[in-house]
């Protein structure tokens, strides 16, 4: 009977419990434990597995490569962190995606934003939420190729399916006309229904650097900054910082 019931879970997709269900009856009789008691365990294992399999999943989905946390980041580097430290830290419970609320991280190379911004992002992954970063270069890299070959819309739902979308490194090379409008799309596309995150070494008032031009530039600040939090970074570089202090 226990090897039917460990394929008849197998069948329906209970691996947890497939695999579990020999060793957790040996243990629910020399514990006496009532049968509701042992099926509750049973099923608890299985729930558990599945949350964790999901963590698994949504950081290899995520482009991430790193784990950073929030405890690493250094408020006490400069003023602007520690004057928004509250605010960022409540970016850390995540509850902001219940919104699909924006966040624009804004400031001079080496100030942090990035780090904060996969800071989030490794946050979402570790509750199970799906989450895809990219620099903007690369997604209008892709974009671009996918308009050649015929598969723009399809990657287009690509950046539009996470929950969370981070894009790094916005204003350190102008998009184009073709690549301003592409990334229109993405932004148009996820606006007020799921967040995203960007960090950019220009203030909005140069936006019109960025992309092709300001009327398409004053487009995509109004999506963002219509529902969002703006972080400004200011300060000297941490990078920079950190490698003076090695011996």
């Amino acid at each position: 009977m226990i090897e039917e019931i460990c394929e008849k879970a197998g069948a329906l997709r209970l691996k947890t419990i497939a695999y579990e269900f020999p060793q957790i009856i040996e243990m629910a009789g020399k514990n006496n434990w009532p049968c509701s008691k042992t099926i509750c365990h049973l099923f608890d294992l299985e729930i558990e597995n599945r949350r964790q399999n999901r963590i698994v999943l949504c950081y290899r989905q995520s482009k991430l490569n790193e784990k950073p946390t929030i405890d690493q980041f250094d408020f006490n580097h400069h003023s602007s962190r520690k004057n928004q430290k509250t605010q960022i830290l409540n970016l850390m419970s995540l509850a902001f995606l219940k919104e699909g609320m924006d966040i624009i991280l804004i400031g001079n190379p080496g100030v942090g934003k990035s780090f904060l911004a996969k800071a989030v992002a490794y946050a979402a992954t570790q509750a199970g939420i799906k989450v895809l970063f990219t620099t903007a270069m690369d997604m209008i890299n892709h974009l671009i190729a996918a308009d050649a070959d015929h598969s723009l819309l399809k990657k287009l739902q690509y950046y539009q399916s996470p929950e969370l979308l981070v894009i790094d490194e916005i204003g350190y090379l102008g998009l184009g006309k073709k690549g301003s409008n592409l990334f229109f799309q993405v932004i148009s596309q996820r606006h007020e229904i799921k967040s995203t995150a960007i960090t950019t070494n220009l203030p909005f008032a140069d936006w019109g650097k960025i992309f092709d031009s300001t009327t398409v530039a004053t487009a995509i600040a109004d999506r963002l900054v219509y529902n969002s939090q703006i972080l400004i970074l200011e300060g000297p570089s941490y990078r920079k910082r950190s490698k003076s202090k090695r011996p």
